[in-house]
């Protein structure tokens, strides 16, 4: 069931468009009137044609200090349970007067206590929609919400990131509080990680929303741009951040930067823009994942660019690929392999220099040449095939996210590494880019008139994500007490023994019956490990960037008896694993963890794929000891660890465990600076393009 709306809209002549999958036909509102719901006059508003919050650089004693706030505001905050009991004690009370209640009338109540809640923040207001957003999940759902969720719920409403543990339904919470929001009128995008998510949570909520008479959308890769401004213009639109941000860029570029009402109005009257934008404003966000997509992301700027004609020199790769080859590490170039950088050393490029004498062409100019040599050690070195990128079936060069798993279609690297990876692998080169714009996800998200987050790993990060997002972190607890189990680390010395531990342990589980989930971080070992488990007659199920056909399939079945399923981090997050017949008296789900990431929050994503909602299951991290962490990041206690496991033949389990979080300590604070460069290049590029008079 889809409700029309009648809300006027700000593009001239604009009429509704039609909600992917929904027969309604919304349209965009005035900032007038979503203003009156979600800004206060201390909300500045950016002077855009669509709402938006003001994007304001903060300087580094005021982050400071909204550090310390932030600090001081979370130790002070009431417990949670408060809230919880007070609204189990109404779902109870209440039960029989909302059961008696038609469903027009539900939906009618929960409009006007919606609109009532946002516009004034009344608690009393806010608790009367989440009892009647209850009730309309019950109905519509058949799944009547824990109070737990309903807290959550109006954490996300409030504004704020709801921190709940894996397996506490994070995917309902969010549909509870979208629900709720966008009753009130509001244009609500529901973010997360994957497209694969986007798109199967959408269609798990899609009978909530229909019964509130809501409009629901989904925006993935590949659609095309009626089809994204159609889901967008529905009253609730699930998408991935990456797709999002760019679906803005376009906007920007294609109205020229920054632009008012009135300018956008001239210049569709002048032919100047002949199609409105694809997004209608940024309102209101739930970011799904939120530690993933507002940190671990947010170290490299999403750039929007076109192809540009044929790359430059590139008939001069294949000799820098070459010339690469017999320089000496260490003596002639030094590696950094956690920021993935090369740096010629004076000794480096005394030799490059006396090898290219004659050369001609880009080898002639100093910078040139440095950046050639560079570009092709970090092709050779630091970025490795099954592991930072595939080749695909058409011989092309794809990217995949290592916080994911993922392939990201149609990215690149920029400055010609991509170029020189295809060159190494010798595929067709792709066409050089230029770039149209750029911007990060900390000036993006923070442009939303308000924003809120889920996730089940936030409490380490919550300083950065009060400075920089305006979002305070709360803790709720789980609706059951935890029943998983966690069994002790197996170390390795090295690799290979690493994985016929695993194999073996996979093997004698399988054997009994229980269902087993295996984590790699690349997928070179997640083919790696499938090998041996072939070798070993181990049935078995493999997902990663190469083998994502029938996920979802596979993913339903990981948790039967006697399934194993090898996955990367695309079975980290989101992944909901139902139990079989009989596999809680196995001892539920039994996940392995075969290399620790530098996240220490990606680890706990991956062990909370077991023991969800009271349910039993067992997990246990089988690593080796030359593992790209400690190499990466283990710094001298690694190195010490080395040398006395050569002296002594083992390394005691407590020292590495010490070494581990040692080096994922390390690895968070490089990529913290990293965030806050990238925070400060691209506020500084801003500027710049302020001059100019085309801002973003």
């Amino acid at each position: 069931m889809c409700a029309s709306s009648t809300r006027p809209s700000p593009w001239p002549g604009a009429g509704g468009a039609p909600c992917g999958g929904c027969s309604c036909r919304t349209s965009t509102p005035e900032r007038s009137a979503v203003s009156t719901v979600l800004t206060t006059p201390a909300l500045p508003l950016a002077r855009t044609a669509f709402p938006e919050r003001e994007d304001k650089a903060v300087h580094l004693a005021d982050q400071w200090a909204l550090g310390v706030l932030a600090d001081t505001r979370r130790g002070l905050a009431p417990s949670p349970a408060r809230e919880i009991a007070e609204l189990g004690r109404l779902m109870a009370q209440r039960a029989e007067e909302l059961a008696a209640l038609d469903d027009t009338t539900v939906v009618a109540r929960l409009r006007a206590a919606a609109t009532t809640a946002l516009q004034g923040g009344h608690r009393a207001a806010l608790h009367e929609a989440l009892l009647l957003v209850a009730e309309a999940a019950g109905r519509a759902l058949g799944m009547r919400p824990y109070p737990t969720q309903l807290v959550g719920a109006a954490t996300l409403v409030r504004g704020r990131l709801a921190e709940m543990q894996t397996g506490e339904g994070k995917t309902l919470t969010a549909g509870l509080a979208a629900c709720l929001v966008a009753s009130a009128g509001v244009p609500v995008h529901v973010v997360t990680v994957n497209d694969y998510l986007a798109e199967r949570d959408a269609e798990k909520q899609a009978p909530l929303f229909g019964f509130a008479g809501l409009s629901v959308g989904v925006v993935i890769h590949g659609k095309a741009p009626e089809e994204k401004r159609a889901a967008y213009a529905c009253d609730i639109a699930y998408c991935t951040g990456k797709e999002m941000v760019f679906d803005y860029l376009r906007d920007r570029v294609a109205q020229g930067g920054r632009a008012s009402v009135a300018q956008l109005r001239g210049r569709q009257l002048f032919g100047a823009l002949p199609t409105p934008p694809v997004l209608r404003g940024l309102h209101y966000a739930i970011v799904d994942e939120a530690d993933s997509i507002l940190i671990d992301e947010a170290r490299t700027p999403l750039i929007l660019a076109v192809k540009a004609g044929p790359v430059d020199n590139a008939d001069e790769l294949p000799r820098a690929l070459s010339l690469a080859t017999t320089l000496v590490p260490d003596d002639d170039y030094l590696i950094d392999e956690s920021r993935r950088d090369v740096r010629l050393t004076r000794a480096g490029r005394d030799k490059v220099t006396a090898a290219t004498t004659g050369w001609g062409g880009p080898w002639r100019a100093f910078h040139v040449r440095e950046h050639l040599m560079t570009q092709a050690l970090r092709a050779q070195r630091l970025f490795l095939r099954d592991q930072h990128y595939l080749i695909d079936s058409e011989g092309a060069v794809q990217i995949i996210d290592e916080y994911t798993g993922r392939v990201l279609p149609g990215r690149t690297w920029e400055q010609g590494l991509h170029q020189m990876i295809e060159c190494k692998e010798g595929v067709t080169l792709s066409e050089r880019t230029q770039t149209l714009a750029r911007i990060t996800y900390q000036r993006f998200f923070a442009r939303y008139l308000r924003l809120s987050g889920m996730s089940g790993t936030a409490r380490e990060m919550a300083r950065e994500l009060s400075v920089v997002y305006r979002l305070d972190t709360v803790t709720l607890p789980t609706h059951r007490p935890s029943a998983r189990r966690y069994l002790p680390d197996v170390v390795c010395r090295d690799r290979d023994e690493k994985w016929q531990t695993v194999a073996e342990e996979v093997a004698r589980r399988q054997a009994r019956g229980q269902p087993v989930l295996i984590g790699t971080r690349s997928v070179e070992a997640s083919e790696a490990l499938s090998e041996r488990l072939h070798a070993m007659g181990v049935p078995h199920a493999v997902i990663n960037a190469r083998q994502d056909a029938g996920e979802a399939d596979v993913v339903a079945q990981a948790g039967q008896r006697g399934a194993v399923t090898v996955a990367t981090n695309m079975a980290g997050r989101g992944t909901d694993i139902s139990l079989g017949e009989g596999v809680e008296a196995l001892g539920g789900l039994f996940v392995v963890l075969t290399e620790y990431h530098e996240s220490p929050r990606i680890d706990r994503q991956l062990l909370g794929r077991c023991a969800r909602q009271g349910q039993p299951g067992e997990c246990v991290a089988i690593t080796a000891i030359d593992d790209d962490l400690y190499t990466q990041h283990g710094g001298v206690s690694y190195r010490a660890l080395v040398r006395w496991q050569q002296l002594q033949g083992t390394v005691p389990a407590v020292w590495m465990s010490a070494c581990r979080r040692a080096a994922q300590a390390r690895a968070e604070r490089m990529h913290a600076r990293t965030r806050r460069d990238t925070l400060r290049q691209d506020r500084e590029l801003e500027q710049s393009m302020g001059f100019s008079g085309d801002p973003l």
